[in-house]
C-alpha cells in the first residue's frame, strides 16, 4: 500500500489517539492503586506491602483475613469503632495527604501511616480504654476501647 499525504495523516491520527488512550488507561490504573479503597483489608503479616515496613505498625498484606476493626483518619481527625475485642487486628486507614500516627499514650501500640495508605496493629490483650494521639499533629486524639 502506498501512503498518500491523506493516508499518512489518518494513520498518524489513529496512532495518536491510541497512544493517548493507552496513557489515560495507565494513569487511571496508577491512581486507582493509590486510593484507600483499593487497599486490601488484611491483617496477615507482610508479603506485598502497601507501605515501608520500617514505618511502624504492621504493613498490610495482599492476602489474609479481614481486620476486625478500622480506624479512619480523614481531615486530621480519627473515627473508628466503639470497641474492639482484646488482641484484635486493627486497621488504620489514612485518607489524608499527610502522614499520621496512632500512638497509645501508654505506649501499648504505635502505628505510623503514610498518606493514602493503611497499616494494621494488634490491639492490647488487656481490656480497657486506651487513649491515643498523633505524634505529628498535637490536636489529634482518640480512644480505643478493648473488651
Amino acid at each position: 500500500m502506498v501512503l498518500t499525504s491523506s493516508n499518512h495523516r489518518t494513520a498518524a491520527l489513529r496512532f495518536g489517539l491510541l497512544a493517548g488512550a493507552a496513557a489515560l488507561a495507565l494513569s487511571a490504573c496508577a491512581s486507582a492503586g493509590n486510593s484507600p479503597a483499593a487497599q486490601p483489608a488484611s491483617s496477615a503479616p507482610a508479603s506485598a506491602m502497601t507501605m515501608d515496613s520500617g514505618m511502624g505498625g504492621t504493613p498490610m498484606a495482599s492476602a489474609g483475613t479481614a481486620a476486625t476493626a478500622t480506624i479512619h483518619i480523614k481531615s486530621f481527625a480519627y473515627s473508628g469503632p466503639d470497641s474492639v475485642p482484646a488482641g484484635a487486628e486493627v486497621t488504620v486507614m489514612n485518607m489524608d495527604t499527610e502522614a499520621h500516627t496512632v500512638t497509645a499514650d501508654d505506649g501499648s501500640f504505635d502505628a505510623v501511616v503514610k498518606a493514602g495508605t493503611s497499616v494494621t496493629f494488634t490491639a492490647p490483650k488487656k481490656p480497657g480504654t486506651y487513649a491515643y494521639h498523633c505524634t505529628y499533629h498535637s490536636n489529634m486524639h482518640g480512644t480505643l476501647t478493648v473488651k
